[in-house]
């Protein structure tokens, strides 16, 4: 059993501060869209090495052939280029301790599991999957652990040739040491795991396929980690790979053992972890709805760390300058939909008016965009971006707040349509034409001005008076800055829709 406590242990290994870069690493399995969970991870991890001057490798741990994809590791690829983040060692960056993906490194692992075995670290286990059933259902009965019970640790010759001619396949698993195994956590303390809840493990399938047990160590260690961060979820098996790396030491494969640090939870709906599974956990989602790469990061930075108690707005860089895990909190974080699109929509705000325009791009033109390629106007949408950048939470809205300017005609939202055309509309309007039509329309204060006197005319406040206008010229009840709209939009194409409205109001 684990157990937490604030005091140093000896255990410890490459402790901060030192002045010895840390090395860490990040290694998703290509299977699947990236999630914002395995985002978070990859962001403290590349953080924490920036900080400290150290090593980010990129390891893609691809050994299941089953679940994993060529299509999934260029989505982690593309990924990892869209957040911008940079990888000192890994795929398409090469380094000393290539290659980087696991199933290049078959050879290896074999090799060290022979080494394992040859060492006495390691076993054949010839159990069926019927026979450990069966004995852990009796351990849980009789109110004992029912992990693995080394019946196969001390097999005589004569046992194995009796598997042997049975046609049993054996595993090869670990032997655990039999002590209590102690370690200081960078994010939750001093850990403890007694020797019965640490069973012997297996690291080598039946068929000779390596498992994650072996060979996500064996890597670290090969690559020379210092500091693994990773998600809570693989925090009961860091005594096994504590046991492992002991191992490696003594055959001169590891230096030294890692130093972990385990990250909080991320939840989603229900207090439950947020899994691949949760529409709101896939990376794409972000991506496709215009988050900023440095606003979700940013979002993302605040599960479980804070830059400060009163700033939740912060740049990657001031992130990177003030990020140690050491400060990471233990405790579950809650995903929030809505704070992460009021950060994203602050750092819209915050980036410079070309570089909005530039980012915008993507919406406003096929698939995303209902126009028509040649009735974009340039020029439109350059006089038009400054007064959407204060409003849009996500890239994505800016289609519809400006599709008025392209589309030949408005498209009307039936509920604010009814929403607003009241009894009288049809008088509001007309009385606004005449405004609008001797209005300056260099000027969109001339534009609200013209409009006030409409709304006075018939007894309205501006918010009233304007109301009609907006869904007879734009199709909706809310959106960019009206009069502006209208400037940009220009006198004729507005007055036509006003009289279109008007024609609809009639029918």
């Amino acid at each position: 059993m684990a157990s937490a406590s604030g005091s140093p242990s000896p255990q410890s290994s490459t402790p901060l501060g030192q002045g010895v870069p840390p090395r860490v690493r990040f290694c998703p399995s290509p299977t699947g869209n990236p999630h914002v969970g395995l985002v978070r991870t990859a962001l403290f991890n590349w953080a924490f090495a920036k900080h400290h001057g150290g090593t980010l490798v990129f390891r893609i741990e691809d050994t299941d052939a089953a679940r994993d994809s060529e299509e999934s590791y260029e989505q982690l690829l593309d990924a990892m280029r869209w957040l911008g983040f940079d990888w000192d060692e890994g795929p398409e960056v090469g380094g000393p301790h290539a290659p980087y993906r696991q199933s290049q490194r078959m050879d290896i692992y074999r090799d060290v599991a022979r080494k394992l075995l040859d060492g006495g670290h390691a076993y054949h286990c010839y159990c069926s999957q019927e026979e450990l059933d069966t004995r852990r259902e009796a351990a849980r009965a009789a109110g004992r652990p029912s992990g693995y019970d080394g019946h196969c640790r001390e097999l005589s010759d004569a046992q194995v040739e009796e598997y042997k001619a049975q046609g049993r396949e054996p595993i090869v698993r670990f032997r655990m040491p039999d002590e209590t195994i102690t370690f200081t956590d960078l994010v939750r303390g001093e850990l403890t795991f007694t020797p019965e809840n640490v069973p012997d493990y297996g690291i080598v399938r039946a068929n000779g396929a390596p498992l994650y047990t072996l060979v996500n160590p064996v890597d670290d260690a090969l690559m020379e980690i210092t500091h693994i961060l990773r998600g809570e979820d693989l925090l009961s098996s860091t005594p096994r790979q504590i046991a492992l790396y002991k191992a490696l030491i003594e055959l001169g494969i590891a230096k030294e053992i890692p130093a972990f640090g385990h990250l909080p939870y991320v939840m989603g709906e229900g207090n439950k972890k947020l899994s691949k599974r949760d529409p709101q956990s896939s990376l794409n989602l972000y991506r496709e709805r215009g988050f900023l790469p440095e606003g979700l990061l940013n979002y993302l930075s605040l599960l479980g760390w804070s830059l400060s108690a009163d700033r939740d707005v912060f740049s990657i860089d001031e992130m990177v300058a003030a990020f140690d895990v050491t400060d990471v909190q233990p405790n579950p974080a809650r995903f929030d939909l809505k704070k992460c699109e009021a950060i994203n929509a602050d750092h819209i705000r915050l980036l410079g008016a070309e570089d909005f325009a530039e980012r915008c791009a993507p919406w406003l033109r096929a698939p995303f965009a209902p126009w028509e390629p040649e009735a974009f106007d340039e020029a439109k949408w350059q006089a038009i971006a400054p007064h959407a950048q204060t409003r849009l939470k996500v890239l994505s809205e800016i289609t519809e707040n400006v599709d008025f300017l392209f589309l030949p005609e408005p498209v009307f939202d039936e509920a604010s349509w009814n929403k607003a055309m009241k009894e009288g509309s049809d008088a509001l309007l007309r009385t606004a034409r005449e405004k609008l039509e001797a209005a300056d329309w260099t000027s969109a204060e001339s534009l609200k001005e013209a409009v006030l006197a409409a709304g006075e005319a018939h007894g309205l406040k501006l918010g009233k008076a304007q109301a009609p206008v907006r869904v007879a010229v734009t199709g909706r009840t809310v959106g960019l800055p009206l009069f502006e709209s209208l400037e940009v939009l220009g006198k004729e194409k507005t007055l036509a829709r006003i009289d279109a409205a008007l024609a609809k109001l009639a029918a």
